[in-house]
């Protein structure tokens, strides 16, 4: 029990809140409304599962260069906390609870879920040979709302796939900002990054480019879909934590801004949206 709480800190689970609302988004918008309490748990589940095989495997990946670097250095696996074999073990128990929710959500979420997994893991090698390693990301979590979808539709659609771009850009956006602090570590080590290789100020002028372009798709999906004055309100809200959160990287605040921020970010898209469809019903 130890190793697993070990394991668990250092995965972050608690973080599980940036992708898990995306799911919800899909679900309520493949509903039109709530999807209905056994498949709301399944869809947790899985993200639960696919989040942390995701961040776990990330942890597994980097353990060397996490220990070269002051910053990670501290992580369970650098120090020794616990073993490859236990972490191992945690990323093939994450994988099948994954696996066995999306076989229990149905046949096309089941038959898609190795696609997501290889697509996840892929994302921790991005960075030694790609500076566009922050789109990879972002199509990580761009998953959550096309499995959300799949998940209550049982088939696919382009309708998610709007806020799958959004969320890329949210995700390429704000992990610019959180690599803003290997800079030196990453040039030493030959790890590519936007600001890496363009520098901090370019770097942080290309973040605002892709929240810009985050606002712009899910605007235009709000009207797509002819979501009502919540779900605007919603977007309105959003749009002022990313102006406070690129005021936040300004004063150095890089954790906050990428924590806290981002977490509020997704809960209130879910919140207002997922509020917005159930109404209209």
């Amino acid at each position: 029990m130890k190793k697993l709480l070990l394991v668990l800190q250092m995965i972050k689970f608690e973080h599980t809140v940036f992708a898990l609302p995306f799911a919800f988004l899909g679900a309520f918008l493949a509903a039109d409304g709530f999807p209905g309490l056994q498949t709301s748990v399944w869809i947790i589940l899985a993200m639960l599962g696919a989040r942390s095989t995701a961040m776990a495997f990330n942890r597994l990946a980097d353990r060397l260069l996490d220990s070269l670097n002051p910053r990670t250095a501290d992580r369970a696996l650098p120090r020794g906390l616990v073993s490859l074999q236990f972490v191992c073990a945690f990323i093939g128990g994450s994988a099948a609870l994954f696996i066995f929710s999306a076989w229990m959500l149905n046949e096309l979420s089941f038959q898609l879920s190795p696609v997501a997994l290889v697509i996840i893991c892929f994302y921790s090698y991005t960075k030694r040979f790609t500076s566009l390693s922050h789109l990879f990301l972002g199509v990580s979590l761009a998953i959550a709302p096309i499995g959300g979808w799949i998940a209550v539709r049982g088939e696919v659609a382009i309708s998610p796939f709007y806020l799958a771009a959004a969320v890329v850009f949210w995700v390429g956006g704000f992990d610019i900002i959180y690599a803003c602090q290997d800079v030196e570590f990453d040039r030493q080590q030959h790890l590519y990054s936007i600001p890496s290789r363009f520098g901090k100020r370019i770097a942080l002028q290309i973040s605002i480019l892709f929240h810009i372009l985050m606002m712009l798709v899910l605007a235009y999906s709000f009207l797509k879909f002819g979501l009502s004055i919540l779900s605007w309100i919603g977007l309105s809200m959003v749009a002022l934590l990313l102006i406070y959160e690129h005021r936040l990287v300004k004063t150095g605040q890089m954790t906050n801004a990428f924590f806290t921020v981002n977490g509020l970010i997704s809960l209130i898209l879910c919140f207002f949206v997922g509020l917005d469809l159930c109404l209209t019903v």
